[in-house]
């Protein structure tokens, strides 16, 4: 195989920066919560934000929409009008059914909205207003019932831009509370907070964990962790639009993986000049550059199947193809959390504003599961009904047959009684019955 590393990751030395223990840093939290409610929360909000919970009333969610410029809600509105389109359109795809198996035996499909969901918006080193979109107004659009929405403060203050967005979203309760003990909150519930059925939303490190731990005892939407972006470029793309379209993703923190796959050499090279160049004036450029430096991979390979391959090897989070036919990836890939088709397509507007969602698979758990979407909130439960006597009486004979054969004695005699009672088969165990003491009672 072709393939020649122009620039390879440098992982961070395990002694670079203190390493924290954030499984039992995240234990502690959740614990403490769970046994010791409302003051728990508190703590732990007073400790990480310098801040006290906070629901807020219908009298605040106003104010901070009436503080934010005409044109933030005007743009948020136009988004969430692009999410719930696509989200509707996937609900749409959807179908309850039932089908007459035979005769009088009817099996069906129904899909149910989780009753209640929690949404998690980070907040940390930036508003992240389209989270709100991606996770309350989808699931608002499945038919939950009652979402609970929390947020973390930024520099102490109500982040109005997110509070409008989860407002305007559909939640109804927003909560200015953030980290790992909002989702033990929202998980486990309190005195003034309602446990939830399913957790949504991404997060940093402890927030994650705190997902990991509580998943089972809560559903979860997937473990996402941080940002990645892929590039397969051929000789025909312009290194500029590689370049930033790298560091788009690469400023959402020191820990982001970018890669670039091609086919071009001086593509590759005149892309990485580009990048050193652009991040001279870039205001994120500490985080960026950062995350290029040390998770940044620069590969040239022969061919595009063979750079199709290589990013099916790395099953990254956004994916964004810049070839003269970008919809070929869509046939010779299989493993990725969103695709980017073209030029005129960036993984930013995946993030922001075009409609499909932007909670998806990292660490190559694309290899597996997709994104978050409309059916993450909604159960797919199956319902039967035998109606025809004869139908029944020979299911019966097949579920006692293939009961026996697993050794389900009480199995097979659920399937026995249908055959006596509907086809006149006959049974040792259903005789004694009849002839004990218990059974000539009841008779």
């Amino acid at each position: 195989m072709g393939r020649h590393y122009l620039k390879k990751g440098e992982q961070p030395s395990a002694s670079s920066s203190p390493q924290l223990d954030v499984a039992s840093i995240v234990k502690g939290v959740i614990d403490d919560v769970r046994q010791n409610g409302d003051a728990a929360v508190s703590k732990y909000s007073q400790k990480f934000d310098k801040w006290e919970p906070k629901k807020l009333s219908q009298k605040e969610i106003d104010e901070a929409i009436a503080a934010l410029p005409k044109q933030v809600v005007d743009d948020i509105k136009e988004a969430q009008k692009n999410v719930r389109i696509f989200a509707e359109a996937q609900k749409e795809s959807l179908k309850d059914f039932e089908v007459e198996m035979q005769p009088g035996v009817f099996l069906g499909q129904k899909n149910i909205p989780i009753n209640t969901t929690g949404a998690y918006i980070p907040g940390g080193r930036y508003p992240l207003l389209a989270s709100a979109h991606m996770t309350i107004l989808t699931a608002k659009v499945a038919g939950v019932k009652h979402v609970t929405a929390m947020t973390p403060p930024i520099a102490g203050k109500i982040p109005n831009g997110t509070v409008a967005a989860m407002h305007l979203a559909g939640a109804d309760e927003i909560h200015i509370l953030g980290g790992v003990q909002a989702i033990a909150a929202m998980a486990c519930g309190t005195e003034t907070i309602k446990k939830v059925d399913f957790l949504a939303g991404p997060g940093n490190a402890f927030v994650a964990e705190g997902k990991k731990q509580l998943y089972g005892e809560i559903g979860i939407d997937l473990f996402a962790g941080p940002t990645e972006i892929l590039v397969v470029a051929d000789e025909h793309a312009d290194p500029f639009t590689v370049a930033t379209d790298i560091l788009s993703q690469a400023e959402h923190g020191p820990d982001s993986p970018t890669t670039i796959i091609t086919t071009s050499e001086r593509v590759a090279r005149k892309s990485m000049e580009i990048i050193d160049e652009l991040l001279k004036g870039l205001p994120t450029a500490a985080l960026a550059g950062t995350s290029y430096k040390t998770l940044g991979d620069v590969v040239v390979v022969d061919s595009l199947d063979e750079a199709y391959k290589l990013a099916d090897e790395y099953a990254a989070e956004h994916v964004q193809i810049l070839t003269q036919r970008p919809r070929e990836a869509l046939e010779k890939m299989t493993a990725y959390g969103a695709i980017f088709l073209g030029e005129k397509t960036c993984v930013s507007y995946g993030d922001k504003c075009i409609g499909t969602n932007h909670v998806l698979p990292t660490k190559k758990a694309a290899k597996y599961t997709g994104g978050l979407w409309v059916g993450k909130f909604l159960r797919t439960v199956t319902y039967q009904e035998v109606k025809n006597e004869k139908a029944s009486g020979e299911l019966g004979r097949l579920c006692g047959r293939a009961s026996r054969a697993e050794n389900f004695e009480g199995h097979a005699r659920s399937g026995d009684l249908r055959a006596q009672k509907y086809l006149g088969d006959k049974y040792e165990w259903i005789k004694d019955y009849e002839t004990s003491e218990v059974g000539k009672a009841r008779m």
